[in-house]
């Protein structure tokens, strides 16, 4: 079963069981993708409804930092508890160690050795790690890679 008929099953569950908030969230979600296959006029595979549910992830971790910095604890909750049910959809992330170890495997492949380099090592790892791994700490550890 694709990722997205995963979810709009999910859907008709959460009507079900009228669980309001769960289905506004998976509601959001396939409108998301939806409106990126408008986009596109294409159907979307699972590693690009990976990357809308990354988005909406990125965009509610944004809504709870400026909701806590106004003092809004119950909106901050609203999009934590999004977060929660959007990312019960992302791949299994992987550990540091492992994010480490394909930056270092990259950087002995690509013979990077400076900041200079830092794009064509990320394009290296991009597609390896997207949606396993924070592609920010990716990042800081490649400048971490490069500047040693």
């Amino acid at each position: 079963m694709s990722l997205k008929a995963r979810i709009t099953e999910d859907m008709k569950s959460a009507m079900k069981a009228k669980e309001t908030g769960r289905l506004a969230a998976i509601r959001l979600l396939l409108a998301a993708i939806k409106q990126k296959e408008v986009d596109e006029r294409t159907e979307l595979d699972d590693a690009a409804v990976n990357a809308v549910i990354e988005k909406l992830v990125k965009q509610r971790k944004d809504s709870v930092t400026q909701y806590e910095a106004a003092g809004r604890a119950d909106l901050a909750d609203v999009e934590k508890a999004e977060i929660a049910i959007l990312s019960a959809y992302l791949p299994e992330k992987m550990g540091s160690e492992e994010v480490a170890a394909a930056v270092a495997a990259a950087v002995a492949a690509t013979g990077a050795k400076g900041p200079a380099d830092m794009g064509k090592l990320m394009a290296v790892l991009k597609p390896q790690l997207a949606g396993k791994a924070d592609m920010a700490e990716v990042s800081k550890l490649v400048k971490a890679a490069l500047a040693g």
